[in-house]
């Protein structure tokens, strides 16, 4: 039976390290108010003491008063709360998120796996990968940039997760003062809850943290079909509050495969022709005129197969790419390009086929079988090119170089992310 609970999303305002104190009054007491009337209430990342650490190492009882205030509201309310602080562990800094039961008692913890550019100057990465048993159910509780990583969300879904919860410090670059993005507000959180049918909250800071990191806010709970029930605003410090029905059905998943590592020979760019239809007759003619060295279709393996000497690539349909770790196989073997052809409606087709390509740096060219079109993503997670009405025939540049760029910030790199989750995943 479906089980419906209360949750509360705190967005909060940052504040640098050295206001700690005045930041820990704000969010008690938002923690407080919101403990009226939710089940679950999530606090961003390092609420405590503050995300941008800084040189100065972390006190053994700094963020300890945080913690004795959350699990006093805890018991009182009987509200289970997931809160991000810096902790130490062994006498090393981990950017976790506390999990305190509605009785106040520790419940279990989360640490931050996939670092992000510089807080791997003070954090030390998390080793595993488990979902925390709380009186509102099971919890996969992931921070931040884990929510990059596909297979993170995955693993704590089929370990028994019924819901993710991310305490995060979504930021953003500025480049559009009027829309401050990114692409896991954007985009990926809807993804995250959609395949693994499971719900999402996620709490996230605003302002800015000593003038130089600064955040999108856009808090957000989504339901179990990835649609968003409540979003926060951009700049302005708000609470969410939302009914989810925690996830029942597991979803499906397909096998594991172990395929041989591919070489990519191709290092320069490379320019491709797509369609849905069978290529003319006049194709090779048409490439010329086009300055194109390939070209891709629905209809056509053969020229796949061609393709394939010089750009590692894969032919896949949709069990493979709906599930978070179907492409991961393949992409940890080499593939830089996927073929999909696919029966999966707007607009999660886009939605998907944008996530797939930004989370493991990969080009994918998508064979729409609904609106008989093709279109390709880039590494970026952006449409690039694509035929419509009359125009049957689209072409984009491919280069290896950016598939190859899998550091997407100083230090983080996702081919070693991924490398690491399937270590750990595979040693159970």
């Amino acid at each position: 039976m479906a089980r419906s609970i209360a949750v509360a999303a705190l967005q909060l305002a940052a504040h640098d390290r050295g206001d700690f104190r005045m930041g820990l009054e704000r969010a008690l007491d938002a923690a407080r108010l919101a403990s009226r009337k939710a089940d679950l209430i999530v606090l961003p990342e390092a609420t405590f003491p503050a995300y941008v650490l800084g040189k100065a190492p972390l006190g053994a009882n700094e963020t300890q008063d945080a913690i004795e205030g959350l699990r006093l509201i805890a018991r009182e309310t009987a509200t289970v709360i997931v809160a991000g602080a810096a902790v130490l562990r062994d006498g090393r800094a981990h950017n976790a998120a506390l999990v305190i039961d509605a009785d106040g008692s520790l419940a279990g913890r989360a640490d931050k796996f996939f670092l992000w550019h510089f807080d791997r100057q003070w954090f030390e990465s998390g080793q595993q990968l488990a979902p925390v048993q709380t009186k509102v159910g099971v919890l996969g509780v992931l921070i931040c940039a884990d929510g990059r990583l596909p297979t993170i969300s995955r693993a704590l879904v089929d370990r028994g997760a019924e819901a993710l919860v991310m305490p995060t410090a979504w930021v953003t670059s500025g480049r559009n003062p009027e829309a401050l993005e990114n692409v896991q507000a954007d985009l990926l959180a809807r993804v995250r809850a959609y395949e693994n049918r499971v719900p999402f909250i996620a709490a996230n800071k605003c302002g800015s943290e000593l003038g130089m990191v600064a955040y999108c806010g856009k808090s957000q709970i989504v339901d179990s079909a990835g649609e968003i029930v409540a979003l926060a605003s951009e700049r302005a410090p708000e609470t969410l509050h939302a009914e989810i029905t925690m996830a029942g059905r597991r979803p499906a998943r397909v096998a594991s495969v172990t395929l041989p590592v591919r070489q990519n020979p191709a290092s320069a760019p490379l320019r491709l022709a797509i369609a849905y239809e069978s290529l003319p007759n006049d194709i090779d003619e048409r490439l010329d005129l086009l300055d194109d060295a390939f070209a891709l279709s629905s209809a056509d393996p053969a020229r796949r197969e061609l393709l394939d000497q010089t750009i590692p690539l894969a032919s896949v349909r949709d069990e493979t790419v709906l599930d978070p770790g179907g492409l991961v196989p393949y992409r940890r073997a080499g593939c830089v390009l996927f073929c999909w052809t696919t029966g999966v409606r707007p607009p999660w087709l886009e939605r998907i086929a944008r996530a797939r390509a930004v989370e493991l740096r990969v080009y994918l060219v998508v064979f729409d079988r609904r609106a008989q079109r093709a279109f390709a993503v880039d590494p970026d997670g952006t449409i690039v090119a694509g035929t419509f009405d009359e125009y049957r025939l689209a072409s984009f540049t491919l280069d290896p170089r950016k598939s190859a760029e899998t550091i997407v910030a100083p230090g983080t790199d996702v081919a070693e992310g991924l490398d690491r989750i399937e270590a750990i995943v595979a040693d159970v």
